[in-house]
């Protein structure tokens, strides 16, 4: 039995990040968010989520976002995977990825049981 600990990729957009930022463009070029949402296929709680997230964001502020993050990701797999000799370390990388995939598969986080007294 394979006892390594398995780190889920989140899921996946149907729209990269330049293509919600244009889809926030029309909007606030005045297309109406109802439209844009019948055009594109999304939900109007959608958009508003993306405007929240995205706000006032460029392509090349998506496109850099998106490389810090893939940095900031290979950064922690690789002191995971090269410090095995403290687990505390490891556990702080691998707890929050896993707590990720729980979330984004709708699973709750196991209760925590209290302590005997």
């Amino acid at each position: 039995m394979n006892c390594s600990p398995v780190v889920a990729e989140a899921s996946r957009s149907r729209f990269t990040n330049e293509q919600i930022i244009s889809i926030l463009k029309e909007v606030e070029a005045g297309i109406a968010a109802k439209d844009a949402c019948r055009k594109h296929g999304i939900s109007e709680p959608t958009i508003y989520r993306w405007k929240a997230q995205f706000g006032r964001m460029e392509a090349s502020d998506a496109r850099r976002l998106r490389d810090l993050e893939a940095e900031t990701r290979r950064r922690e797999q690789l002191v995971a995977h090269l410090s095995p000799a403290h687990p505390p370390l490891k556990a702080q990388v691998i707890k929050p990825a896993r707590a990720a995939a729980d979330r984004a598969a709708g699973r709750r986080p196991p209760r925590r049981q209290a302590a005997p007294q």
